[in-house]
């Protein structure tokens, strides 16, 4: 007769089917857990989904904002022209313009054209009118900023339809043949910033902590030397965009990188990538959008003009425009605020490094010996 072990027979079998007399749940108690689990992670994930939304509208809405209002609240604001002739014609021209906009224009008179002439390439104007004969000559300087040249342009030929006389147009500081809409020029803006994002993160994350202050340092003013001069020979040669003195250019766009690579090296190192976050947030948005680069800055309202070129991204554009086109006039003041970023970044650094190196003190004596 067969025998049969006894782990085959099923009368021998717990009748529970477990190890050790353990109960084990049945298949459908098992599968209710796993639905459970996963209905509560939905749950969970569907309260974090609206905020997450809500955040994103909000951001999108706030970048919206940021860029949008420069652009319609844009126009002249107290932007300065010229008019050849007595006080009393300038006068006469200022009342005509703040009837078409109040606080757009300040009109200065000059005995003559060559006078006119002066005071645009030492940047004290914008343009200006220059009545003679049977004619009216207009004079604009695109480099100063094409929105202005094109403004003065069309307030010339309204005055010579009401004068019944020619306009004679005549662009005194123009930008190259090889880049006439100045395309160029406002390209180097995105550039300009993302190079101070960069390098601080670098810097940051291959020599960190106390002994890497130097290198930190160093590594940032090399590269917004070694930055200045590529973006200067690409904007010069490459790009035919400005044909100042080269040396000069690409110096000005080492300082507006220096001014922006130290301090973001600064806030990273205080505050980590919240503190960098939070610099290219107000760098990228705020700066970029009032810095004036494509319209020069007396196309932004007042406020919005003065805050954008106390930034880096203002002061820059408008040391590489005075660099670039005016043999440097006007550019001791962009230089200045490019030079107090500077020296805040570093100062940043060196509370940062020595902050660090205090912390580090405190927990040596805190360690029993």
């Amino acid at each position: 007769m067969a025998s049969r072990s006894a782990e085959n027979d099923p009368r021998r079998q717990p009748a529970d089917g477990g190890a050790g007399g353990a109960s084990a749940a049945p298949p459908e108690q098992h599968g209710s857990v796993s639905q459970n689990e996963e209905r509560g992670s939905s749950e969970g994930a569907a309260k974090k989904l609206l905020p997450l939304v809500a955040v994103l509208t909000g951001v999108l809405s706030a970048m919206l904002v940021v860029f949008g209002l420069p652009a319609v609240n844009g126009g002249p604001h107290h932007l300065p022209v010229g008019v050849v002739g007595p006080p009393a014609a300038a006068d006469a021209l200022g009342k005509q313009l703040d009837e078409r906009r109040p606080d757009g224009w300040e009109v200065t008179s000059y005995p003559d054209a060559e006078a006119l002439i002066g005071a645009i390439h030492a940047r004290d104007v914008m343009g200006g009118f220059a009545p003679g004969g049977e004619k009216l000559t207009v004079y604009t300087a695109t480099a100063a900023g094409n929105p202005s040249s094109a403004a003065i342009s069309g307030i010339g030929k309204a005055l010579a339809e009401q004068q019944g006389v020619e306009v004679t147009p005549r662009n005194v500081v123009p930008f190259p043949e090889d880049d006439p809409n100045g395309a160029g020029l406002t390209a180097a803006a995105l550039p300009m910033i993302i190079g101070g994002v960069l390098p601080a993160v670098a810097m940051v994350r291959l020599f960190p902590g106390h002994t890497g202050l130097r290198l930190r340092v160093a590594g940032a003013v090399l590269f917004a030397l070694a930055a200045g001069f590529v973006l200067a020979a690409i904007i010069q040669f490459g790009f035919g965009s400005v044909d100042g003195t080269y040396g000069t250019t690409a110096l000005g766009l080492s300082l507006g990188m220096a001014a922006l690579t130290l301090p973001f090296l600064g806030l990273e190192s205080l505050f980590g990538f919240p503190g960098l976050g939070a610099g290219i947030v107000v760098m990228m948005f705020v700066g970029n959008s009032l810095s004036g680069l494509a319209t020069g800055a007396h196309w932004l309202p007042d406020g919005w003009a003065t805050l954008g070129q106390l930034m880096p991204p203002g002061a820059s554009g408008s040391l590489l425009r005075a660099n670039g086109f005016f043999d440097g006039t006007g550019a001791a003041g962009p230089v200045a605020v490019l030079a107090a970023w500077s020296v805040a970044g570093l100062l940043l650094n060196l509370y940062a490094d020595r902050r660090r190196s205090g912390q580090a003190a405190g927990e040596g004596q805190a360690v029993p010996g």
